[in-house]
């Protein structure tokens, strides 16, 4: 019997097959140097064309954006003609696929900037950490993030330009769309959040002024490439990070009266997905529902049945998966025949080979 999850939709100017999205992930398997895109991460994508949209791992849009080693970027033609190879790859196997962009903002490492200082929209730290690889060693591991600068008001206009670069750069690449990363305590929800931003100028203080810097970012992208092709990720109800801000929710939804002006294709809630984390309540599903007309994703540890409720209760029309899509590049297929799915290594997330990325192998029981 079909369920909801196995039924198409249309996504701004994207056909989808079903409501099952790949979420981004960050990988790190990148060619170095350069973190340009490579035929490996072409077959590990289109592996799982079978998803209605597979949402890229973050990409950063400049240098400046970079936090994580080995992520790839799309700010220079190496970038994009690596990411050619994915995207030929995966509409080759039928799939669509958009590219997350992402501006790291104050979580990241000296080591990616030449004065060692990240930027944010103030200098406080992130009491967090990033994943970074040793030069002498070639070993990866979780290190401290420095405390950022903070950016001056008139470079916030140059990284806006970046984001609107890296979306027409995407479009080059052969994307279908772009997500803009706005969640997670990266550059941009560290804007919309007092305890990230203690900026005078019209970047921070009130509501409004918190919210502008999205709002160009969004107006950016959806100029250059339409907002049809454009959808943004944000986590209201994530606090790691020095996050936590009790007006965030209000913020949220005053943002989203915005991207609904601006008629983006879809926003996309990143659900905390550990043991403890806060649970979104209800209510606020309704409250974005009532200021928000397009499509919403959700992401956060979902099982099949919990997916099939949120889209049955219409407070959500995509749902996307992310460690369950790593061992089961077939995952829409499991779900639809009830198929066990496979366990993934978590050993094998960053960097490294194919092993634990595009070894896994689908069901090779009979259609």
């Amino acid at each position: 019997m079909e369920t909801t999850l196995q039924k198409p939709l249309n996504l701004g100017h994207t056909s989808l097959p079903n409501r099952i999205a790949m979420a981004p992930m960050t990988r790190s398997r990148t060619t170095q140097p350069g973190n340009v895109p490579n035929a490996m991460m072409a077959e590990y994508y289109a592996q799982r064309a079978s998803a209605g949209l597979i949402i890229t791992e973050a990409t950063q849009i400049s240098q400046q954006g970079q936090g994580y080693s080995f992520t790839p970027g799309i700010y220079m033609q190496e970038h994009i003609d690596g990411w050619k190879l994915v995207t030929d790859a995966v509409h080759k196997a039928g799939g669509r696929i958009f590219l997350q962009l992402w501006h790291v903002g104050r979580m990241s490492h000296a080591s990616f900037h030449e004065d060692g200082k990240p930027v944010a929209p103030s200098a406080l730290s992130p009491d967090a950490q990033v994943w970074v690889v040793d030069p002498q060693t070639g070993v990866g591991s979780m290190v401290d993030s420095p405390i950022p600068r903070a950016l001056e008001t008139d470079e916030i206009a140059d990284v806006v330009n970046d984001f609107r670069q890296a979306a027409a750069n995407a479009i080059q690449a052969g994307f279908d769309g772009v997500e803009v990363h706005g969640a997670n305590g990266y550059l941009i929800d560290a804007f919309l959040r007092r305890s990230s931003n203690h900026r005078t100028d019209q970047y921070g203080g009130t509501q409004e002024n918190r919210i502008r810097f999205l709002v160009e970012v969004v107006e950016a992208v959806a100029a250059e490439i339409g907002a049809d092709r454009t959808g943004i990720r944000l986590s209201p109800y994530i606090t790691q990070r020095n996050m936590a801000d009790d007006e965030i929710i209000e913020v949220i939804l005053k943002s989203a009266k915005e991207l609904d002006r601006i008629g983006l294709a879809y926003v996309h809630l990143s659900e905390a997905d550990w043991d403890d984390a806060p649970q979104v309540p209800e209510q606020f599903r309704h409250d974005l529902r009532a200021v928000y007309s397009g499509n919403i994703i959700v992401a956060g540890k979902y099982t099949k049945d919990r997916a099939g409720e949120i889209l049955d209760a219409g407070l959500a029309d995509i749902v996307a998966f992310g460690r369950p899509f790593i061992a089961n590049p077939d995952l829409p297929r499991r779900f639809a025949e009830d198929l066990p799915l496979a366990e993934f290594d978590g050993s094998t997330l960053f960097g490294g080979t194919k092993q634990g990325y595009s070894s896994y192998p689908e069901w090779e029981g009979a259609a």
